[in-house]
């Protein structure tokens, strides 16, 4: 009797032990240029890039906001008054898909649209730890059947707060992080981003940009290597104002929106929500805030709980008000965009440096990642790059300096509208750290690929350069950010 348990037991190992090896392989080094991915994609961005044309002429602004603050404890789900029975918050896996006890601020989906001539741009934003891969699909098919909109016109972003709308996300990974899947919960998402969108272009009317910035170095730190890094401390901001007097102001900064922790378990914009909400009550008709290079970036802050957010984001705002004033406003600019979307290389989910899980097994774990874009537009004298991803500071640094070289200020921001980990310089690849590891999904040169690509869009988009009246002046910077008393 005993032999044969032991004898069961053997063979219970042995094939445990096959079947582990057979669902791991060796990580893939080969040179990314080779790759069928790089080729298809390249072989489209040269056709996407062709067909580039800017205009330049005077400028229409819109803007809207439609609020995703849901309501809760309803009796049964209802997406047309987005009342829900209960609503997890997205962010941390620690909080293990519980629901929100409550709502601490509202938070919201705002839309900025721009046109000169032919030429239209709108730039969404949302109070949501990413724009989940079903709702920009959603909102892109209703679009596109209402008004006729390409999902290339469209550039998403969210403000990353972890502390806001979940159950957007099936797959083992996408419930840790957003709680238990719910449809009606992504089909009212994809109802009040369509509505703000929509409604932004209805609002469409003569207006000027201007773009500034400042230095907010006390306020982001290098989180991946510290003070080995580097670290992007640049707060860009662009202002949208009507001839009416009616104003947008749209910010980016590469700090995560981490001041509140998994212990919170109440709605809440985190430190981008202050920031809106403090320029909103200073004269701003609407503030929008998009999550720039935020991969390797974290906040830094002072306080405790709802303290933390209000410190940065109130002083943050506080240095847009007074940099604000020496932004030079424009009636004429130049408006070019152009999308492209990319192919990926197979799953790379490591379980050591050098070994991963087969792709058949790693797809598994996730959802479905949906269209892959990278996005670069020319907004007068401002390069705008979205990526689909937690795109680095660092890497963001690199591609800035290049524009600036051709008289360009630049950004990078997050979360375009589906989700490939985090893209972060190749030099980290190796780092047994969370970013480097855990969420480093497509292998050792997803970064430079990407790199490679986005960098060849804004360089698109960047020539011929502009004329010397379409560029606003610059804005003479005492490198010292304003900060809350």
């Amino acid at each position: 009797m005993v032999r044969n348990l032991i004898k069961i037991a053997a063979g219970i190992l042995f094939l445990l032990i096959i079947t582990l090896f057979l669902s791991l392989t060796r990580v893939d080094y080969s040179p990314y240029f080779e790759a069928d991915y790089y080729l298809k994609t390249q072989a489209r961005l040269d056709s996407v890039t062709l067909e580039l044309v800017p205009s330049s002429g005077e400028v229409q602004v819109g803007f809207a906001r439609e609020s995703i603050t849901p309501l809760l404890r309803a009796e049964e789900d209802n997406l047309i008054t987005g009342a829900f029975k209960e609503v997890p918050l997205a962010g941390y896996g620690d909080r293990s898909g519980k629901p929100a006890e409550g709502i601490h601020d509202s938070v919201f989906v705002k839309a900025v649209a721009l046109q000169v001539q032919d030429q239209l741009l709108v730039l969404v934003a949302s109070d949501l730890l990413i724009i989940p891969p079903e709702v920009s699909a959603g909102v892109s098919k209703i679009l596109e059947q209402r008004l006729g909109l390409k999902r290339s016109q469209l550039f998403f972003s969210a403000t990353h707060t972890h502390s806001s709308v979940g159950a957007w996300s099936e797959g083992i990974v996408g419930e840790s992080f957003a709680g238990e899947f719910n449809t009606q919960v992504v089909q009212w998402l994809v109802a009040r981003f369509s509505q703000a969108i929509e409604k932004s272009i209805d609002n469409l009317q003569a207006g000027q940009l201007g773009v500034g910035s400042f230095d907010a170095a006390d306020f982001v730190a290098n989180r991946l290597v510290g003070e080995k890094g580097t670290k992007n401390p640049e707060f860009i901001f662009l202002v949208a104002r009507q001839h009416t007097g009616r104003k947008a102001i749209l910010g980016s900064f590469d700090a995560h929106a981490t001041t509140l922790s998994g212990d919170n378990m109440l709605f809440s914009g985190d430190y981008p929500g202050y920031w809106q909400r403090k320029l909103e009550s200073e004269g701003a008709d609407m503030a929008i805030f998009f999550a720039g290079s935020v991969g390797s970036h974290k906040p830094v802050s002072s306080g405790e709980k709802f303290d933390k957010p209000k410190f940065i984001g109130e002083a943050l705002a506080d240095s847009v008000l007074k940099y604000e004033k020496g932004a030079f406003l424009s009636d004429s600019i130049a408006l070019a965009s152009v999308s492209l979307e990319i192919d990926l290389p197979e799953f790379h989910v490591r379980v050591t440096d050098g070994v991963r899980l087969i792709p058949a097994i790693s797809r598994r774990l996730f959802p479905p990642i949906g269209k892959v874009y990278l996005q670069a537009a020319r907004i007068g004298n401002l390069i705008w790059a979205t990526t689909p991803c937690d795109f680095s500071g660092e890497t963001a640094i690199v591609l800035k300096n290049a524009m600036h070289k051709k008289g360009y200020k630049a950004l990078v921001t997050s979360f375009n509208g589906a989700y490939t980990g985090y893209i972060i310089p190749g030099k980290y690849y190796h780092l047994n750290e969370y970013e480097s590891r855990i969420m480093s999904w497509f292998g050792p040169y997803m970064g430079p690929y990407t790199n490679d690509m986005l960098e060849q869009l804004m360089q698109a988009v960047s020539s011929p350069v502009l004329l010397p009246e379409l560029q606003p002046q610059d804005i003479i910077l005492d490198r010292q950010p304003v900060s809350v008393d």
